[in-house]
C-alpha cells in the first residue's frame, strides 16, 4: 500500500503544486532585478523620441516644417478656444459697486463743521498776526488750500466769511449725495466749481471750491465677490468648444507659424512629441512600475513557478520591451500604421511559451499602454483587446498548424468587426477609409500569426524553449534520430512506441503536458542506438553478448546508454525538457540484474560499490519525465512477466509503481496520490489493448495445405483465452475499480 502521506521537497524544476513561499531568495533577486531592467527599458522607450514614430516635435512660434495630417478622427474639447471665451465673457461684465453710503457723507460734513468752527478760532485771535493765523490754518489735516486761498480765508470779512462757510456746507452735502467711486473721485472734484452759486465772487469761490475738493472721498466701493460672482455665470454660460478633425484632414501646414490650440491639437491627436523633462519621466515612471509592480504580483500569487523558470523569465521580460519598442514605433502619430501592429501575436506568443493564464493577466497592462500612447482613442483600445483575447483563445496550445488557420481567421474576423461597429456608427461614413481599415484588419491578422511562427522559432533556438510546434516536429518518424533508433534498436523503437502511448494518456488523465510527454518519451532510450545488441529487446537470435562480460562491464555498458542518449539528443539539438527523459527516466535506479549477478560470483553484496551499479540521475524532477519512468517500468514488467488476466495486469502495474514510491524515485517532483492513482489506470488501459489474443486463422484454399478446418484455436500469447472470449481479451473493470484499489 502506498503511503497515506506524500515525501517532498522542493522541485528543482517548478510544478503545479509549488506555493509562493517556496521561491528560493536567489530566484526573486534575479526576477526582480530582470523586471527593474526591463521596466527601465519601457521608461526609456515611452520617454524618448524616435524619428520614426510620426510624431513632431513642435513648440509654439515654431514654424511647420511640413504639412501635418491628423492620424485618425478625433474630437475633443478645446480648452484654450474655451479658456478665451470664457474670459472674453467674464471681461465683459462691468464692475459691480455697493450703494452710496450716506454715513461717509455725514462724516465728512462732521468733519467741515469743525474745520470751519477752527478756522473761525482763528480768524478771531486778535493776539494772532496773519502769518501765524496763515501757519495754523495749514496744520489743519485733510485741508490742502494753497497759500492766497488761506490768506483770503483768514482776511475775508465776517459777513462774508460766514456766506462762504455756509455754501461750503451745501455743495459738499450735494456732492456727497452722489456717487462718487475711487475711480471717478478726481471727476467729482471737477465738478466741485460748476456746484457753487453764481453770486459768489471768484476769490470767495475758489475757497469753497479748495475746501469741498479736499473733503470729497469716495463713498461707493468695488465688490469684488459680487463682481467674480457675476463674471463666474458669465463663464459658466459659454458652452465647451469642440474641434473635429476627421483622418487625414490637414491639422498644420508647412509655414504655418505654430500656435497654442496647434499644440493643443497635435496634443489630442496624440502627434506631438516633446522633449523630454524631468517630470515626463516621473509621469512615466510612476504608469511602469504601477504596471510592473501588478504584472509580479499575479506572478507571485498564481504563478510561483515562473520566478524559477529562467528562460521564461527572461522571455516575458524582453517580450515586453519588445511590445512596447514596437508600439512606441507604429501607434502615435500614425493613421494606418496603428492598426497594423500585431498586438494579438504577444499574448500568443506568451500562452504558447508560458501558459494561457500568463498571457491573459498580460491582457489588461497592454491595453493601457495602448491607451497611453494613443490619448485613450477608445476604437483602437478595442481593436487591440480583440486581437489579445481571440488570437490567444483559438490558438490555445497551437499543436497543430490548422490552429495558426483559424486563429488568422477569427483575428481577421474579430478586428473588421471592431472597425465595422465604430466606423458604420459614425454621422458620415467613409467607404474609403473603411475600406483602408479593412484591409488593413485583414493583414493585422496575418502579420500577427507570421510574428507567432516566426517568434516560435527564435525562441526555441535562442532560449531552447519547448514550444507545440518544435515538440510536433521532433515527434514525426522521419526526424533523424528517430529514424536511427528503428533502423539500429527496432526492439527498443517498439517499446518506445507503447511507452509514448502511455505516458500521453497518463499526461492527459492528471492534467500534464500529452505533447511533451508523447515526444519526450520518444527520445527517453536513444542512446541504446550506440550499442543496440547488448539490450535484449534489439537481440532475436539467442546470443548474449553479455555472458563473455562479468557484471561490471556489462553494468557499465548498461549505464553508458544514458550519456549516449544524452550527448546524441545534443549533438541533434533536442530542446532540454526533451533532454530530461534521458537521465530522469531511471532516477538513481539500480542495475539489479548484473548487480544480483555481481553478488552471487562474489557470494556476498557486501564489498559491492553500488555507485557502479546506479543510474547517475537525477530523479524525476516533473510530472512527465516520472510518468515516463513509471510508464517504462511498468511495460518492462509487464513484457517480461506476461500476465494472464486483467487483475494480474493491474496487479503487475500497481506493484511497478509502488516499487517506484518505495524506492524515492518519486520524491522530487509534483506527482500526488490521486496523480498515481490515474497513471495507473491509464497504464492498465494502454497495456491492456496491446495484450489482446488473436486466433489461428485456417488455411486458404488453393495452398499447400490440407483443406482441414482445424477447431479454432488461440495463439500462443501472453493472455491466452477461450476462443468465446476473443472480442474481448480482459472483461470490463467495475466502475470503482475496486482491484485497482486492492493493488495500489
Amino acid at each position: 500500500m502506498f503511503n497515506q502521506t506524500k515525501r517532498r521537497v522542493t522541485p528543482a524544476r517548478p510544478g503545479p503544486h509549488m506555493r509562493s513561499q517556496d521561491i528560493p531568495w536567489g530566484a526573486r533577486a534575479r526576477v526582480l532585478t530582470l523586471w527593474a531592467i526591463a521596466v527601465a527599458l519601457c521608461i526609456v522607450i515611452l520617454v524618448a523620441r524616435l524619428p520614426f514614430s510620426g510624431q513632431v516635435a513642435l513648440r509654439v512660434g515654431d514654424v511647420a516644417p511640413r504639412d501635418v495630417p491628423a492620424p485618425r478622427q478625433v474630437t475633443y474639447v478645446s480648452e484654450i478656444l474655451t479658456q478665451q471665451r470664457r474670459e472674453m465673457a467674464a471681461n465683459a461684465v462691468p464692475p459691480i459697486y455697493d450703494l452710496p453710503q450716506a454715513r461717509i457723507g455725514r462724516q465728512q460734513l462732521t468733519l467741515a463743521n469743525d474745520i470751519l468752527r477752527f478756522i473761525g478760532v482763528v480768524r478771531s485771535d486778535s493776539y494772532a498776526d496773519l502769518p501765524t493765523k496763515v501757519t495754523h490754518l495749514r496744520a489743519i489735516p485733510g485741508l490742502d488750500l494753497t497759500a492766497e486761498v488761506l490768506t483770503r480765508t483768514v482776511t475775508l470779512p465776517t459777513p462774508a466769511w460766514e456766506r462762504v462757510a455756509g455754501e461750503i456746507q451745501l455743495v459738499l452735502e450735494r456732492a456727497m449725495r452722489d456717487e462718487i467711486r475711487e475711480n471717478t473721485l478726481a471727476d467729482e472734484r471737477r465738478k466741485v466749481p460748476a456746484r457753487v452759486r453764481l453770486d459768489f465772487s471768484d476769490e470767495d469761490a475758489a475757497i469753497v471750491t479748495a475746501v469741498v475738493q479736499s473733503l470729497l472721498v469716495p463713498n461707493s466701493f468695488y465688490n469684488a465677490e459680487r463682481t467674480e460672482q457675476r463674471r463666474q455665470q458669465a463663464r459658466d454660460r459659454i458652452e465647451p468648444v469642440i474641434i473635429s478633425f476627421e483622418r487625414n484632414e490637414t491639422v498644420l501646414r508647412a509655414g504655418d507659424i505654430v500656435s497654442e490650440q496647434d499644440i493643443e491639437s497635435l496634443e489630442a491627436l496624440g502627434m506631438r512629441q516633446s522633449t523630454w523633462s524631468w517630470e515626463d519621466v516621473r509621469e512615466v515612471a510612476g504608469f511602469m512600475l504601477l504596471l510592473g509592480l501588478v504584472f509580479l504580483y499575479y506572478l507571485w500569487c498564481h504563478e510561483p513557478q515562473m520566478w524559477v523558470e529562467k528562460t521564461q523569465s527572461v522571455f516575458l521580460a524582453l517580450i515586453v520591451v519588445v511590445f512596447m519598442f514596437g508600439a512606441k514605433a507604429m501607434i502615435p502619430g500614425h493613421a494606418l500604421l496603428s492598426y497594423f501592429f500585431p498586438y494579438a501575436a504577444l499574448t500568443m506568443l506568451v500562452a504558447l511559451v508560458c501558459s494561457p493564464r500568463i498571457a491573459l493577466a498580460m491582457t489588461g497592462p497592454s491595453l493601457l499602454v495602448v491607451g497611453w500612447l494613443t490619448g485613450g482613442n477608445v476604437e483602437l483600445i478595442a481593436y487591440a483587446l480583440a486581437g489579445l483575447l481571440v488570437g490567444m483563445l483559438k490558438l490555445r496550445r497551437g499543436e497543430h498548424l490548422a490552429s495558426f488557420a483559424w486563429a488568422f481567421a477569427y483575428i481577421a474576423a474579430a478586428n473588421l468587426l471592431v472597425v465595422a461597429v465604430f466606423r458604420l456608427a459614425a454621422p458620415q461614413l467613409d467607404w474609403r477609409g473603411f475600406a483602408e481599415l479593412g484591409a488593413a484588419s485583414l493583414l493585422n491578422s496575418l502579420i500577427a500569426v507570421v510574428a507567432v511562427l516566426v517568434g516560435i522559432y527564435l525562441v526555441g533556438a535562442i532560449f531552447g524553449v519547448v514550444t507545440p510546434l518544435h515538440l510536433i516536429e521532433l515527434s514525426r518518424p522521419t526526424h533523424p534520430l528517430l529514424r536511427q533508433l528503428l533502423l539500429k534498436a527496432p526492439g527498443t523503437y517498439h517499446h518506445t512506441l507503447i511507452v509514448a502511448n502511455m505516458t500521453e494518456r497518463a499526461a492527459e488523465r492528471i492534467g500534464a503536458d500529452p505533447l511533451l510527454s508523447r515526444v519526450g518519451a520518444y527520445y527517453h532510450d536513444v542512446g541504446k542506438t550506440i550499442r543496440p545488441y547488448f539490450f535484449i529487446e534489439n537481440r532475436s537470435d539467442s546470443l548474449d553478448p553479455h555472458a563473455r562480460l562479468d557484471a561490471y562491464t556489462s553494468a557499465q555498458i548498461i549505464l553508458s546508454h544514458v550519456k549516449d542518449g544524452i550527448d546524441l539528443a545534443r549533438k541533434y539539438r533536442l530542446p532540454q525538457r526533451v533532454i530530461d527523459f534521458i537521465p530522469e527516466h531511471h532516477g538513481t535506479l539500480l542495475v539489479s540484474y548484473f548487480y544480483h549477478q555481481a553478488a552471487q560470483q562474489t557470494g556476498s553484496s557486501d564489498g559491492i560499490d553500488k555507485g557502479q551499479f546506479r543510474y547517475p540521475g537525477p530523479r524525476p524532477q516533473s510530472a512527465e519525465t516520472a510518468i515516463t519512468m513509471l510508464a517504462d517500468s511498468a511495460e518492462a514488467t509487464v513484457r517480461s512477466r506476461r500476465p494472464t488476466s486483467l487483475e494480474e495486469l493491474e496487479q503487475i502495474v500497481a506493484e511497478s509503481i509502488q516499487n517506484r514510491v518505495v524506492s524515492g524515485q518519486l520524491d522530487e517532483c509534483p506527482l500526488t496520490l490521486v496523480d498515481l492513482h490515474e497513471v495507473r489506470r491509464a497504464f492498465v488501459d494502454v497495456l491492456r489493448g496491446l495484450q489482446h489474443p488473436r486466433i489461428d486463422y485456417p488455411p486458404e484454399i488453393g495452398s499447400a495445405a490440407p483443406l482441414v478446418r482445424p477447431a479454432p484455436a488461440v495463439q500462443p500469447g501472453p493472455i491466452a483465452q477461450p476462443p468465446k472470449e476473443k472480442r474481448n481479451a480482459f472483461p470490463t473493470p467495475p466502475g470503482n475499480d475496486s482491484g485497482a484499489s486492492r493493488a495500489v
